[in-house]
């Protein structure tokens, strides 16, 4: 068994039951599991790795919800449109991608992610061409080393059904159940700290069909796994909904089965105070994304309205073609910030906000185990150095200067009890040739040429 001791970091922030924020706090941890935190006087002296934190606030680590990683290869496309339009003009781009670029685009989305001080991400991959599979995210995850939820998402209604994307991005429902029965035989965990988890994601209203939503549903609460997918996020597809299904997107998905605690929906933009009610009272999360909301012109989510009523609500950075950035802690000030857009300065607090990005997050993936640092919690957490241009007259209150300042990279990041990002720089991991393998295929995707030859690592 390893040991860990982090001691005298400026500000400890625990998010835990208190919220207690310890000045020259600490943690002791053994193997992946924190066993002590408090002040660096009460912890051990001596561990077989001791990290130096003075001069940082620590935190948790942030959790992120919502995301499609495949993305990165596309940003800034399509820069006027709303969702449909924008998702017409991606389609057939998305559609060149094979095994390779689905591999390169997790591992640069997750590397960025991890710098951002995110050390969970779920993403929703939810279209396969040229043979790509949920196989190679899971690699890219596993080679970063962050604990990661990968949603096996789906697309089945092709245009010439009534659906949105072409029927070259749609799959057959059979073979879609076939493959998502497949990876979470292959890939779940579902023990406590389980590093890599598996939901089932069919897209949206207007990309799957009825049957393949109810069927998904019955395999996902067979295998005891959670079901995620996009809902309410526009006009556009509350629109779709009554003219297709003849109910509201809440509505919809509510006769379904698609409402409880092992659900959690993306965006949730236009909803009623009824709706609202509903999730809260059936324990069915949200992924915020506020980013993303602002740059398709979607509207400004509820969140408030969340908040008061009791629903789960966690933030997304959701994807980087939509954002165009994978950057959690900049998430989390967007989403401060958005919320006092209405005229009341009080609607979101620095602490609220954090809050969403790390206990918000754990309780949306329904996780126990991750977004505090208390005993028996993963060692998932992350240090910001306070002695940069950037927060220079805002170290009186840390946490505040995480949330209000301009969002920065973190100097550390551990997960699972591993050391993943040191003196700002991913552990193991060579960046340029990584961004360079990464920005040659995103530019043959666009001119429509073929994708250079795949490398293994």
């Amino acid at each position: 068994m390893s040991t860990l001791l982090l001691k005298n970091a400026d500000l400890l922030i625990t998010m835990d039951a208190q919220r207690r924020r310890i000045p020259g706090g600490g943690l002791f941890v053994r193997d992946n599991v924190i066993e002590q935190v408090g002040p660096t006087a009460k912890l051990p002296d001596t561990a077989d790795r001791v990290i130096n934190a003075a001069g940082m606030v620590v935190l948790p680590g942030l959790v992120n919800t919502h995301h499609h990683l495949y993305q990165t290869l596309t940003r800034c496309v399509a820069q006027d449109e709303g969702l449909f339009g924008w998702l017409r003009t991606l389609y057939p781009i998305w559609a060149r991608m094979n095994p390779d670029a689905v591999y390169v685009s997790a591992k640069v989305g997750l590397a960025e992610l991890l710098l951002s001080g995110c050390t969970t991400a779920s993403d929703h991959l939810y279209l396969y061409p040229n043979g790509s599979r949920i196989d190679d995210e899971i690699r890219a995850a596993q080679e970063i080393g962050i604990r990661f939820h990968a949603t096996r998402g789906s697309m089945s209604l092709g245009e010439s059904k009534g659906g949105l994307p072409p029927d070259s991005v749609v799959e057959e429902e059979d073979a879609i159940l076939r493959d998502c029965r497949r990876a979470i035989e292959t890939f779940h965990q579902a023990e406590r700290y389980g590093m890599v988890r598996v939901a089932l994601a069919p897209c949206s209203p207007f990309s799957v069909t009825p049957d393949l939503m109810r069927e998904s549903a019955a395999m996902a609460r067979a295998y005891g796994v959670r079901l995620h997918t996009h809902l309410a996020e526009t006009l556009d597809e509350e629109r779709f909904c009554l003219e297709t299904f003849g109910r509201r997107p809440v509505a919809y998905v509510e006769s379904l089965g698609w409402t409880g605690d092992d659900v959690w929906h993306a965006h949730c933009v236009h909803m009623s105070d009824a709706e609202i009610a509903l999730f809260a009272r059936t324990g069915t999360g949200v992924a915020h994304c506020p980013t993303s909301n602002m740059r398709l012109a979607s509207g400004i989510a509820p969140v408030v309205a969340w908040r008061r009523a009791g629903v789960r609500v966690g933030l997304g950075v959701d994807g980087s073609a939509s954002n165009d950035s994978g950057h959690l802690l900049a998430e989390a000030r967007q989403a401060m910030l958005l919320q006092r857009v209405r005229g009341d300065a009080g609607a979101m607090s620095a602490e609220q906000a954090l809050e969403l990005a790390t206990l918000g997050g754990a309780a949306v993936l329904g996780r126990d185990d991750i977004g505090s640092l208390a005993p028996g919690m993963a060692a998932d957490f992350i240090g910001v150095r306070l002695d940069r241009l950037e927060y220079a007259g805002a170290t009186h209150d840390p946490l505040a200067a995480l949330l209000f300042c301009a969002p920065v990279n973190v100097d550390l990041a551990v997960v699972n009890g591993r050391v993943r990002v040191q003196e700002g720089q991913i552990v193991d991991l060579e960046l340029a040739p990584l961004i360079a393998r990464h920005n040659a295929i995103s530019r043959a995707m666009l001119r429509g040429e073929p994708l250079p030859r795949g490398r293994e690592g």
